[in-house]
Order: structure tokens, then sequence, then C-alpha cells
């Protein structure tokens, strides 16, 4: 079975940007030879609190949602761009609260085993 390249950005929620801190609540992954482009992501509400017991819950997970949104077939502000157009908009620098790493490449068989395996790496405590 032949691996072809992908590149992941970690997707992540700093709740107060001036401070810092962060936690990491999904992964991007967009693996161009095989036309994939996928969003997983999962918010711990208690770990978010944890870094500011003020933040907005619901807020965020809309915005960790959009994510997933502008990966997918439904119409939306990306729906026209091509995934490798998404992925670079999606993983742009930004000063915000719901925010992507940096970006990492690897190679693959399967884009959605590796997406599973980086979320549970990544993502789940």
């Amino acid at each position: 079975m032949s691996r072809d390249v992908y590149e992941y950005a970690v997707i992540r929620v700093v709740p107060k940007v001036e401070r810092g801190e962060q936690i990491n609540a999904g992964v991007l992954l967009y693996c161009q030879p095989r036309g994939y482009l996928c969003a997983k992501v999962e918010l711990d509400p208690g770990r978010l609190r944890a870094l500011d017991p003020g933040a907005d819950v619901e807020g965020v997970r809309r915005a960790l949602g959009a994510y997933e949104l502008a990966c997918g077939a439904e119409p939306g502000p990306l729906a026209g761009e091509s995934l490798g157009g998404r992925f670079r908009w999606l993983t742009a620098p930004r000063s915000t609260i719901v925010q992507a790493g940096p970006v990492h490449a690897g190679l693959t068989a399967d884009p959605g085993t590796e997406l599973a395996r980086l979320f549970d790496k990544l993502v789940r405590v």
C-alpha cells in the first residue's frame, strides 16, 4: 500500500489570548494526493474553565464546529475553495480564542485513520 504526504495542525483554544495558555481541542488534516480534508474536534469544558472560569463554552463549541463545517461539502463561505485553499485559510495565523497551531507533515496510507490517531494522541486526555 502506498503512503502519501499529509499535513496537519492542532486546533487549540486560547481563552485569554494575552496569557497564551491553551488546550488542544481538535486536529485538522489535509492529504492533497487523496483529496482529503477533515477536522475532528472535541471540547473538554472542565479544562477550558480551568483556564478561564467565565469562558463561553457554547461559543467556543460553535467556533470549533466551524472547522468541521469548512471541511465538508455543505454550502458555506469556503465551499468554492479547493481543499488546499481551505486548509491554508483554516491554518492561517490569527489572534482569536480558537486557532490552528503550526502545520506539520507526515506520510500515511489512510488519512482517516491518521486523523483518529493524531486526535487520540494530541487532544484526548
